[in-house]
């Protein structure tokens, strides 16, 4: 069952661990590509000093302000592309963060947009999961429910334990333990952004 936009309007800190054990699925002109995700951060409004959304709406967290259940994908370090699933009510800023998926189908696809990178390897972090599932700038605002001009939804996956664990990658506010990870595998290291 895809995941509908009432999963998403709800509190981050809710979503992010329900996120977890769900399938992604991405159709792109190349195929589809499916992975589950193991890995995610949450990110809040302005009382959360790592969030885009702590100085209120920018002409690039506007987004993440609502409505819920769009992707918001950015760039960071100039080179690797993020992927955000935005939360709560209009008007409240929250997104989660992809940090990790387990490949599940399209992995010819992902081995053909990471060449030479082992299976285990190709999205265990969030830059190296948008080039393997073929996400770029262009998804920025497209819905999670496979409607869009691009495909992207969410399936209901298997239940999982969730370990919450600080975040990583980050400087600000590391101490929250905003990461929801898969129980039995921890995936991504710190430092692994790309």
């Amino acid at each position: 069952m895809i995941l509908a936009r009432d999963f998403f309007a709800r509190p981050t800190l809710d979503v992010a661990p329900a996120l977890v054990g769900a399938t992604l699925h991405v159709e792109t002109a190349q195929g589809r590509c499916v992975g589950r995700i193991v890995e995610v951060e949450a990110y809040l409004g302005p009382d959360d000093p790592a969030s885009h959304a702590a100085g209120g709406p920018t002409p690039r967290s506007a987004i993440m302000f609502g409505p819920p259940a769009v992707a918001y994908v950015y760039l960071i370090y100039g080179m690797h592309h993020c992927l955000n699933f935005v939360t709560e009510q209009v008007g409240t800023a929250g997104a989660v963060l992809l940090r990790a998926v387990e490949p599940v189908a399209g992995l010819e696809l992902m081995r053909e947009r990471r060449p030479g990178v082992v299976d285990a390897r190709l999205c265990d972090g969030p830059g190296k999961l948008c080039r393997a599932l073929g996400i770029d700038r262009d998804w920025n605002g497209i819905p999670l429910d496979g409607s869009g001009r691009r495909r992207i939804w969410l399936e209901e996956g298997e239940g999982v334990g969730v370990q919450a664990t600080p975040r990583i990658g980050i400087r600000k506010a590391v101490e929250r333990p905003y990461r929801f990870c898969c129980a039995r595998k921890i995936v991504s290291r710190p430092g692994t952004e790309g």
